[in-house]
C-alpha cells in the first residue's frame, strides 16, 4: 500500500466520522453524512492534486468492505422478523406501488423534456442498487455508466431529502419510513434510514432487495410502454 492510498484511506475515515458527528450537532440535509463526507472528500483532493486515478486503490478497498456491511444488514432484519411479517401484506404493496412510481415519474419526466430514449431507459433504474441497475439498463437500451450516475444521484438526494421531506408529511412511524427510504434510495440511503434506529434500517434494506426484484421483473416490459 502506498502512501497515498492510504492517505486516501485515513481522510476518507476521518472525514465520514467528522461527518457523523457534525450531523449530530446540526441535522441538515446539508451535514447528511453522505452528502457532507464527498463534498469535503472532493474539495480535499482536489487541493492535494490527487488524481481519481491515484485514489482508486483506496476506493476499491472500501467497494469491497461494502459486501460485509451489506451482509450484516441481516442482523437488524433477523431482531425485527416478528414486525416484518406481521407487516407483510402492506409493505409488499407499497413496495409494489412505490417502484412503478419512481420508474414512470423517472420515464415521464426525461419526456416531459424531451430528453432521448437512452437517457429515459437509463433514469429508469435510478432507484434500484447499482449492479441491477446497470444490467437493467442493458436490458432496455440504457448506458450503464448514466444509469450508475442516476443510482448514485438518486441515493444521494434520497438520504439527504427522504428523512426531511417524511417529516415535514408528519410520517412518524419507524417502520413507513425505513420502507420509503429503501424503496426509492437504495443502500445510499438505508444508511441513513439505519442512523434513524435499527428498525428503520432493517426495513430499510428489506425494501432495497425486494425494489430491485420487482424492477428486475417488471422494467424490461414497463418501459416499452412508457417511452
Amino acid at each position: 500500500m502506498n502512501g497515498i492510498t492510504l492517505f486516501s484511506l485515513l481522510i476518507t475515515l476521518s472525514v465520514y466520522l467528522f461527518s457523523r458527528v457534525m450531523a449530530k450537532r446540526f441535522p441538515s440535509p446539508l451535514t447528511t453524512p453522505v452528502f457532507f463526507s464527498t463534498a469535503i472528500i472532493i474539495i480535499i483532493l482536489l487541493m492535494g492534486d490527487i488524481t481519481y486515478e491515484e485514489y482508486t486503490p483506496a476506493k476499491d478497498l472500501m467497494t469491497y468492505l461494502l459486501g460485509p456491511a451489506t451482509v450484516a444488514l441481516a442482523v437488524p432484519l433477523y431482531h425485527n422478523r416478528e414486525v416484518l411479517l406481521s407487516k407483510l401484506m402492506p409493505a409488499s404493496l407499497g413496495l409494489i406501488i412505490g417502484t412503478v412510481s419512481t420508474i414512470v415519474s423517472a420515464v415521464w419526466l426525461v419526456k416531459l423534456f424531451g430528453l432521448s430514449k437512452v437517457i429515459a431507459a437509463s433514469a429508469g433504474t435510478k432507484s434500484v442498487t447499482t449492479p441491477v441497475a446497470i444490467e437493467a439498463a442493458k436490458i432496455i437500451g440504457g448506458d450503464p455508466a448514466l444509469s450508475a450516475a442516476f443510482v448514485m444521484v438518486a441515493g444521494m438526494f434520497g438520504a439527504m431529502l427522504g428523512p426531511a421531506l417524511l417529516t415535514l408529511l408528519k410520517v412518524t412511524d419507524p417502520f413507513s419510513r425505513g420502507l420509503a427510504i429503501g424503496t426509492v434510495a437504495h443502500g445510499i440511503g438505508t444508511s441513513q434510514a439505519a442512523m434513524e434506529g435499527p428498525l428503520q434500517g432493517a426495513v430499510s434494506g428489506a425494501a432495497m432487495g425486494f425494489a430491485a426484484i420487482i424492477t428486475s421483473f417488471i422494467l424490461p416490459w414497463l418501459f416499452p410502454l412508457l417511452f
